[in-house]
């Protein structure tokens, strides 16, 4: 009798620390969704160099589009959260005083200064040639805002539908994902 009272208060401890424990990040569904947003991020980014190639004469991609993606899709994955959070807190202490239309203004500059800085850092640690402030500099953080607001608008569906792929090149297993 009392080992059955051990075996409970055993089970009962066990399973409280189990629901009290935060999730591993490592666990195989965090890393999937990881994984399954950083490379729908980076076909996209890939487009998006690829049109910013296309569009502005005086940048020139090239093969190394496919280095610049995956530096452009970090860069947004933690670089851009981190920069925005930090200008964006900096930005609304000095911007208290301003009408709503002037502190908006504010925060579309903040967005405009984050895309500068991730471009540079595309450009800096990538193959991509630039030349010409106007079309070279200026222009692409703009496209790259315009781009981020479209990929805000269907990057649920995107990450769904390389879910799918996933899991069908996995033959239908998903089990341990979630």
């Amino acid at each position: 009798m009392t080992l059955d009272v051990v075996e409970v208060c055993t089970s009962t401890a066990r399973r409280r620390r189990e629901a009290t424990r935060t999730p591993d990040p490592w666990h195989a569904g965090a890393v999937r969704a990881w994984v399954i947003r950083f490379v729908t991020l980076y076909v996209f980014d890939l487009v998006v160099l690829l049109l910013i190639g296309l569009l502005m004469p005086q940048v020139s991609v090239g093969w190394s589009v496919l280095w610049a993606a995956v530096v452009l899709a970090l860069a947004t994955i933690w670089v851009k959260p981190g920069l925005r959070r930090w200008l964006g807190s900096r930005a609304e202490r000095s911007s208290r005083g301003l009408t709503r239309a002037g502190a908006k203004l504010v925060q579309a500059a903040v967005v405009l200064l984050v895309a500068a800085v991730v471009w540079i850092l595309v450009v800096v640690l990538s193959g991509v040639s630039v030349s010409g402030l106007l079309w070279g500099w200026i222009a692409p953080p703009v496209l790259l805002v315009i781009a981020w607001f479209v990929y805000d608008l269907v990057d649920d569906r995107l990450e769904a539908q390389t879910g799918r792929l996933w899991d069908g090149a996995r033959g239908g297993d998903t089990a341990g994902y979630t």
